[in-house]
């Protein structure tokens, strides 16, 4: 299977109460097409100022990889600083956020895969 980027679908949403909405360009469609193994892998592009708000993951896990940007990453209370090539992890029972403080948009792949 082969999809185009002109075929990938694009959302505008708030995640979780955040400051406004980001992006999101579906890569794979959801469970199905993840075999049930996960639920979300897309790029998500989260405008200057924007945020995802803080949130807890149960049943799941969320892994971000930055592509572009600067960002600070809520990890269970302890605030880190990502650049491009950065990983940032929240597993099962544990919460986070992040927020562009950058005047660039900040773009990052984004996996949801069940526990």
């Amino acid at each position: 299977m082969v999809r185009k980027k002109k075929e990938q679908a694009i959302e505008h949403k708030n995640i979780r109460g955040g400051i406004g909405e980001v992006e999101m360009q579906k890569i794979l469609n959801g469970a199905e097409e993840m075999y049930g193994k996960g639920r979300m892998f897309c790029r998500m592009i989260v405008p200057p100022g924007n945020t995802l708000g803080l949130h807890e993951h149960s049943g799941d896990n969320e892994i971000f990889y930055v592509l572009s940007g600067t960002g600070i990453y809520h990890d269970n209370g302890t605030t880190v600083e990502l650049h491009p090539g950065d990983t940032a992890v929240c597993n099962d029972g544990e919460s986070h956020a992040l927020e562009n403080v950058s005047n660039e948009p900040l773009q990052l792949i984004a996996l949801i895969l069940y526990s």
